[in-house]
């Protein structure tokens, strides 16, 4: 599961950084929209970082949370490309 969740975050990542150069081009709800995608990447990031970190017990509940928060973040840049896109 962490790793299937790794792979979610290093896609995330690419996505995010492709979005954000384009994001000049985009309409004004495009970058309202990214914004909150923006809320919702340090939330996977801090998931990340607390998953990682081996003190920090991480339950299955957890990183099923952590993996639905990256889910919901990779819809947000699917619609944001789109609009993008257009």
């Amino acid at each position: 599961m962490k790793q299937e969740f790794d792979n979610l975050l290093a896609k995330l990542a690419t996505e995010r950084d492709e979005i954000n150069l384009q994001i000049h081009l985009a309409s004004m709800e495009a970058k309202e929209e990214f914004g909150d995608a923006e809320k919702l990447w340090e939330q996977v990031k801090q998931k990340a970082s607390d998953i990682a970190d081996d003190s920090v017990e991480t339950t299955d509940e957890f990183m099923s949370g952590a993996k639905v928060i990256g889910e919901e973040l990779a819809e947000a840049y699917q619609r944001i490309a789109k609009r993008i896109k257009a």
